[in-house]
């Protein structure tokens, strides 16, 4: 239930869930007195996004309203980067990158040779 949730969040700059982006690192439920806690470690497309606050307060509101919720703990990192390799296939293709965007082809790769 926590990742389906997760999938509703958008980044308001990119029009793709946070999860499908892999922005999402973890998310973990606990139990606590009265219910449940949700810790979720996650990371933003660059440190200076501008719109971090909207992002996780989004986090928060979604998982506070799945059943037994009692507290939800996000915490921010930036330690790994995210890069666009962490995306998924669908997001990559939403965002109009090949399948393989993002993967090390190697040295050979990156010359093409014209006849």
């Amino acid at each position: 239930m926590i990742w389906k949730q997760l999938k509703t969040v958008r980044d308001p700059e990119i029009p793709v869930n946070i999860v499908d982006l892999g922005l999402v690192y973890a998310a973990s439920a606990f139990d606590v007195e009265g219910g449940k806690r949700i810790e979720v470690r996650m990371t933003l497309t660059a440190p200076g996004c501008a719109m971090s606050g909207v992002i996780k307060a989004e986090v928060v509101r979604k998982l506070a309203a799945l059943p037994d919720v009692r507290e939800v703990n996000v915490e921010v990192v930036f330690d790994p980067p995210w890069d666009k390799s962490r995306m998924s296939e669908a997001a990559k293709l939403q965002l109009g990158f090949d399948s393989d965007y993002g993967a090390s082809r190697g040295p050979a790769a990156a010359l093409k040779i014209l006849r």
